[in-house]
C-alpha cells in the first residue's frame, strides 16, 4: 500500500531555511574565530624569538648525523610531520615515537643525531623517560614547549617558548592552538636552517621528482617547447594576412617574426593585431610594423619554473625560445606547462 507524501507548510520551509542560515552564520564565526585567534598566538610566537632560537638553528647546522623528532599524541602528529619537512628541505631526518623509544627503538639514534622534542606541558611522561637516555648517549636535544620552566625544559640542551594563551578550543582543552604554534616553530628551524645552507631550488627539486612541482623544477624548456615546422615564424616583409594564417594555424597566439638567419626580431601577436585594425588596409600592412620589438624571451636550458615566473610576471602566455644569438630554437606556450606530463614533448 502507497504511503501519502508528507506536506510541507511553505511557512516550515521558510523557518528551516532561517534556521539554517542562523547556524551557517553561527559556524562561520566560529571558524572565524579560532582562525583569528590561532593567527594571534603565532604573531606573539615571532615577536618571542631570541638567542634560543639561533642556537638551535646553529645545532641543526652543527648536526652530522639525523634530526630525529620526537613526542606522542598530537604533538607526536607535529614531530612526524616536521621529519618529513626536515628531509624534504635537505636534512636527514626521521619520527622516533616517544614511547616506543622507551621500548628499544632509541637504539635507532647515532653518534651526530640531534633530537627535536616536543610537549606542550614540558613534563610528557613519554618524554621524561627517554630523555634521559638520550643524554647519555650524547645526543643533543631542542625541546619545543609551553613551559621552559618544567622537568623537560630544564634537561633539553635548549628550550623554546612555544606557549598560547589559551587553545582556540572552547574548552581550552583539546591541541589546537599549541599545536599549531609547535608546528610553526619546527617550520620556522626548518626554513632559517634551508636559508643558512643556501638550499638551492634545484636541490629541493631532486628531492621531489614526483608530480608538478618536481616536473617545473627538473625539466627544461627545451624538453617541451615547441620546434620545428611547429613554430609559427614570419619575415618582417610578410603581409598582415599572412601572419593571420600563420598564427590561426599553428594555433599558438602569436608568430615570431624573423630574419633568415632566424634571429629573433619580435613578436607579432592578438593583441598586436587588434591595435593594428584601427588603421585602413591594415591586413595589406608588413608585420613588422605592429610586431612587438623586444619580446620577453626564454633559453632553452632554462628551468621550466624559470620560464614560468617570467611569464607571471609579465602577464604572458607565450615565450619565444632563443640561444646566446637570440636564434629561433623554439616556442613555449604556458599550456605546455602546465599540462606537462614529464614524459614527452608536445606534438609538432
Amino acid at each position: 500500500m502507497a504511503t501519502k507524501s508528507k506536506i510541507i507548510e511553505p511557512e516550515s520551509i521558510e523557518l528551516k531555511t532561517v534556521k539554517e542560515s542562523e547556524a551557517a552564520k553561527a559556524a562561520i564565526e566560529d571558524g572565524r574565530d579560532a582562525i583569528l585567534q590561532e593567527s594571534v598566538a603565532v604573531a606573539k610566537l615571532a615577536e618571542r624569538l631570541d638567542t634560543s632560537f639561533a642556537t638551535a638553528v646553529q645545532m641543526i647546522l652543527n648536526c652530522t648525523g639525523r634530526v630525529v623528532c620526537t613526542g606522542i599524541g598530537k604533538s607526536g602528529h607535529v614531530a612526524r610531520k616536521l621529519a618529513s619537512t626536515f628531509t624534504s628541505t635537505g636534512a636527514s631526518a626521521f619520527f622516533l615515537h616517544s614511547a616506543e623509544g622507551a621500548h628499544g627503538d632509541l637504539g635507532a639514534l647515532r653518534d651526530g643525531d640531534l633530537v627535536i622534542a616536543i610537549s606542550k606541558s614540558g613534563a610528557t611522561v613519554e618524554l621524561e623517560t627517554i630523555f634521559p637516555s638520550i643524554h647519555r648517549l650524547g645526543i643533543p636535544s631542542i625541546l619545543l614547549t609551553g613551559r621552559l620552566e618544567s622537568t623537560l625544559g630544564e634537561q633539553a640542551s635548549i628550550a623554546l617558548d612555544c606557549s598560547v594563551e589559551a587553545e582556540a578550543c572552547p574548552h581550552n582543552l583539546a591541541p589546537t592552538t599549541s599545536s599549531t604554534c609547535a608546528m610553526v616553530m619546527g617550520h620556522a628551524l626548518a626554513i632559517a636552517a634551508l636559508k643558512a645552507r643556501n638550499f638551492s631550488s634545484e636541490e629541493f627539486a631532486r628531492l621531489h621528482p614526483g608530480g608538478s612541482l618536481g616536473r617545473r623544477l627538473l625539466m627544461r624548456v627545451r624538453d617541451i617547447m615547441h620546434t620545428g615546422s611547429a613554430i609559427p615564424i614570419v619575415s618582417p616583409e610578410c603581409k598582415v594576412r599572412e601572419a593571420i594564417f600563420e598564427i590561426t594555424g599553428k594555433r599558438l597566439g602569436c608568430a615570431l617574426v624573423s630574419d633568415k638567419d632566424k634571429i629573433l626580431l619580435g613578436v607579432f601577436t592578438d593583441g598586436d593585431l587588434r591595435r593594428l585594425t584601427k588603421h585602413e588596409n591594415f591586413l595589406d600592412r608588413e608585420t613588422q610594423i605592429g610586431m612587438t620589438k623586444s619580446p620577453k624571451t626564454i633559453h632553452p636550458e632554462a628551468l621550466l619554473d624559470e620560464a614560468l615566473t617570467v611569464m607571471e610576471k609579465s602577464s604572458i602566455t607565450v615565450l619565444p625560445v632563443v640561444d646566446s644569438e637570440r636564434r629561433i630554437c623554439g616556442i613555449l606556450h604556458l599550456h605546455d606547462i602546465l599540462s606537462s606530463s614529464g614524459s614527452s614533448a608536445p606534438s609538432n
